[in-house]
């Protein structure tokens, strides 16, 4: 799930959460939101398998990995702190850039709590279930009923999936023994470079993609390890500002 599907689903007219929106879900939705749900649950929970390796070739141990997927649950973050380890960066700067990717989703904890309701009691377990997929799956849906069974069955789904190929994948590459001699270590930025194509769709976002890129690579080689994608995340206010700057300048007369 792309944030642009995610932007998408939140501006649908007949929110969940409107005074006047549709009537609950019958059995025949509710039984779609559940096929859609576990589709995307499982379809993103095997890139965990993806983690354990790279996890397990950064160094850490296998229930490090572990730990790491059953508390952070959030691939992105979890991704750029082993990787920032794997380079030699130091682990407060790995920490950091991994808890700058994983802010997102307190914002979108704030358009869920709107939107699902939930009894307070529950609110701090299923904060821990907000991240991309999740919150994509509960604005696609039509009435609340349907957004909390969405929000429940992704991220019972993918957490339990992702969890369990973090085990087998961190198990299997330590068996295998250097995961570099077989070419696994690059399959964290393989998933990264797979979720991150089909989200470049507009002009800015593929500008702030390409700065990044420069800002990264160019930095590499100056920079602690993990800096680099600290100091790669100021591509998305920059060309934002520029932007903006253009749209405010005034054109001049034509000719």
């Amino acid at each position: 799930m792309t944030e642009q599907q995610i932007h998408d689903a939140a501006a649908a007219p007949g929110r969940p959460d409107s005074p006047a929106g549709p009537p609950s879900a019958s059995g025949a939705d509710r039984r779609a939101v559940v096929r859609d749900s576990l589709g995307v649950g499982v379809a993103v929970g095997l890139s965990g398998f993806a983690f354990g390796v790279t996890a397990a070739g950064s160094g850490i141990s296998v229930a490090q990995a572990c730990v790491l997927s059953l508390l952070v649950f959030t691939g992105a973050s979890q991704f750029a702190l082993v990787g920032a380890l794997a380079a030699g960066g130091n682990p407060f700067t790995a920490a950091a850039g991994a808890f700058f990717l994983g802010t997102r989703n307190a914002f979108y904890g704030l358009r869920l709590s709107q939107l699902l309701a939930l009894p307070r009691a529950v609110r701090p377990f299923a904060a821990h279930w907000v991240i991309d997929e999740t919150t994509a799956v509960s604005l696609a849906q039509k009435d609340r009923a349907s957004a909390r069974l969405g929000f429940a069955v992704t991220g019972l789904s993918l957490y339990v999936l992702w969890n369990l190929t973090t085990l087998l994948g961190a198990l299997g590459a330590e068996a295998v023994g250097d995961t570099a001699a077989w070419g696994l270590d690059a399959a964290g930025p393989a998933v990264f470079l797979a979720l991150l194509a089909p989200m470049l769709r507009t002009a800015t976002e593929r500008a702030v993609a390409v700065l990044a890129l420069m800002l990264g690579l160019g930095l590499l080689p100056v920079l602690p390890a993990g800096v680099p994608v600290l100091v790669a995340a100021l591509a998305a206010p920059a060309v934002l500002f520029v932007k903006g700057r253009a749209l405010r300048t005034p054109k001049g007369p034509r000719s």
